[in-house]
């Protein structure tokens, strides 16, 4: 995911989709884990989308803080 289609969402939005992708990135481990996943680069990418969620969060976080929203 493109950190514009995050910064589309709603801040309830963004709470619950990367809520989704933490538990996404809970089940691609526990499949690598008993090894029912062959692709290592799809953990990869899950997590970078997290964060890429995690700082859209936090920069409309600080925008409501400071009154730019």
């Amino acid at each position: 995911m493109k950190a514009n289609e995050f910064r589309d969402m709603t801040k309830t939005e963004l709470s619950a989709k990367i809520g989704a992708l933490k538990e996404e990135l809970f089940s691609l481990r526990f499949k690598m884990n008993t090894g029912q996943i062959e692709n290592n680069n799809q953990l990869r990418i899950l997590k970078r989308d997290i964060a890429r969620g995690l700082t859209v969060l936090r920069e409309v976080n600080a925008a409501e803080k400071t009154g730019n929203a």
